[in-house]
């Protein structure tokens, strides 16, 4: 199983529209440095699973293979708005699993289209698909009903965990207790940021020191945070490092 993150911005990106900072004239002219909406996919037998859907060309992408299914934290814009474009497309349907919540975004839940939405899912019920995969979503705390997605691969299990400030006392313990390899998770914000719907990396930290995996990525990122690991202003511990646009991981 292959595990890829497709976008690790938050939801002004990097470069930041008419920002000047280092971090955002570096994306501009290098464009390994960009960070797109945050998002992945997994790769298992054959088939692409994408969670979430805020990058611009994702209907591009789908061309290219369709996806099994959508696998959504949460519906704000910077996470579902290529569903708008993508639901009125040609061909079979495409399921789409998220959080339980009357609200969706806009009125996809209203005009789906060709997308097939599930029922809501239970927090901490296994979600078992026909190839294989299996996924557990557990609550995150954020400003509309969020999850992330716990799996377990061939060699390792990663809890994917996007966007939230803090966690959940009821999911903090199940992840102790199912003891992630990899933990993606969210670091929005600089230290020093004023509290608010996602993480400050001192924050993300104490998380990841908390649950102890081998292997930590920080995703979700401000331009902020990118100009203070440019400058030398961002110690990380040498297990954990700030996640990248096309960033493979095998679990």
């Amino acid at each position: 199983m292959k595990f890829r993150l497709t976008g690790t911005g938050n939801s002004a990106q990097v470069p930041c529209f008419g920002c000047r900072c280092p971090a955002c004239e570096r994306a501009r002219s290098r464009p390994e440095h960009r960070r797109a909406p945050c998002g992945a996919e997994i790769h298992v037998a054959g088939q692409r699973y994408l969670i979430d859907a805020g990058r611009q060309d994702l209907v591009e992408t789908c061309e290219f293979q369709r996806p099994a299914a959508f696998l959504m934290t949460h519906y704000h814009a910077d996470h579902a708005q290529a569903l708008m474009r993508l639901r009125w497309g040609k061909g079979p349907a495409i399921p789409v699993h998220g959080p339980r919540t009357s609200k969706g975004f806009d009125d996809l839940f209203a005009k789906p289209g060709l997308l097939e939405f599930q029922a809501g899912l239970e927090p901490f019920q296994l979600l078992q698909f026909d190839d294989g995969l299996a996924v557990v979503p557990v609550p995150l705390n954020h400003s509309l009903p969020t999850i992330g997605y716990c799996m377990e691969g061939d060699s390792r299990r990663l809890a994917y965990l996007t966007d939230t400030q803090e966690l959940p006392v009821e999911t903090n313990r199940f992840l102790l207790s199912w003891q992630p390899d990899v933990v993606i998770l969210d670091a929005t914000l600089p230290p020093g940021a004023a509290p608010g719907n996602h993480n400050t990396v001192p924050q993300a930290l104490a998380i990841i020191e908390r649950l102890d995996p081998a292997e930590a990525w920080l995703t979700h990122l401000s331009h902020e945070v990118d100009e203070l690991a440019m400058q030398g202003n961002l110690p990380l511990p040498s297990t954990t490092r700030l996640a990248y646009d096309g960033l493979w991981l095998e679990i």
